[in-house]
């Protein structure tokens, strides 16, 4: 009987800790599923045939590779990127998710895979915008799910009036049709946004709010961040993050000229 009870005991504690063999860990799993956005050209793009494009998703692959896995997408929008993870509808998101206190209560990280910042894009005829300020006031269009409303906010003497959209889609014809002044998010979204608009826009490279943009993970899967963390590192070593840079972004007016391992988040919850 008092072995009986030590085995049952054991058992419980291994469930518990997640011990290996327990399936939950992403180097168990042979196929990886990586939650993309559909919405953004440059980093995730659900083209007409149905097949994912971008940085984010060649990123994803590289990782893939480097872990023996396969991988399939689907696609997250910006409110669908943590509940993906925690509903167990992917295993991992790409999804140009910055690093910020309140999702590592939710989510773990891996990486950073890119740093970059939050920037402000502009209608080209709006030669007079120069900084952050010379927006003071106007109207600034805001995606659900993003926190690059509240970084803005948090600029020193900055005010905005703020106006909704679904996805980034609906902010580019928001600014095209002057219904807002400006959209503000990461750099390289708006890098994106502007390489498939192909004229007329423009970054007014305000560099304010370093952007560490991980990879989303589960709670309570240290091994696999570990192993992340190296296949992000070798990415910059063998000159892979540096193509895929200049792959997606060149002549967008994004500032590629320093391009260097980011100092990773550590790995434990």
């Amino acid at each position: 009987m008092r072995r009986l009870l030590v085995l049952v005991s054991m058992a419980v504690l291994v469930t518990a800790c997640g011990g290996a063999g327990s399936g939950d860990s992403l180097l168990d799993k042979k196929t990886l599923v990586v939650g993309v956005r559909p919405d953004l050209p440059g980093l995730g793009l659900k083209t007409k045939d149905g097949q994912f494009v971008g940085f984010d998703v060649d990123v994803a692959r590289y990782i893939a590779d480097r872990l023996g896995k396969k991988v399939t997408f689907t696609q997250v929008l910006a409110a669908d990127r943590i509940p993906s993870l925690l509903e167990h509808k992917t295993d991992m998101v790409l999804a140009t998710l910055s690093v910020t206190p309140d999702r590592k209560t939710q989510i773990s990280y891996a990486g950073p895979y890119y740093l970059s910042y939050q920037d402000i894009l502009v209608r080209s005829e709006d030669s007079a915008v120069r900084t952050i300020r010379d927006l003071k006031g106007r109207s600034f269009c805001t995606v659900k799910g993003s926190d690059a409303t509240a970084r803005l906010a948090a600029v020193d003497g900055m005010s905005a009036r703020l106006v909704p959209a679904a996805d980034y889609n609906e902010c580019m014809t928001k600014i095209r049709t002057r219904r807002v002044d400006a959209i503000t998010t990461n750099d390289v979204i708006l890098a994106g946004l502007i390489k498939r608009a192909g004229g007329g826009l423009r970054l007014v490279n305000a560099k304010f709010a370093e952007q560490r943009t991980g990879i989303g993970i589960r709670k309570g899967d240290p091994d696999a961040c570990e192993a992340l963390n190296k296949a992000i590192t070798q990415m910059y070593y063998d000159g892979t993050a540096a193509r895929l840079v200049h792959k997606w972004f060149d002549g967008t007016g994004l500032d590629e000229s320093i391009i260097e391992v980011p100092q990773l988040e550590g790995c434990d919850d």
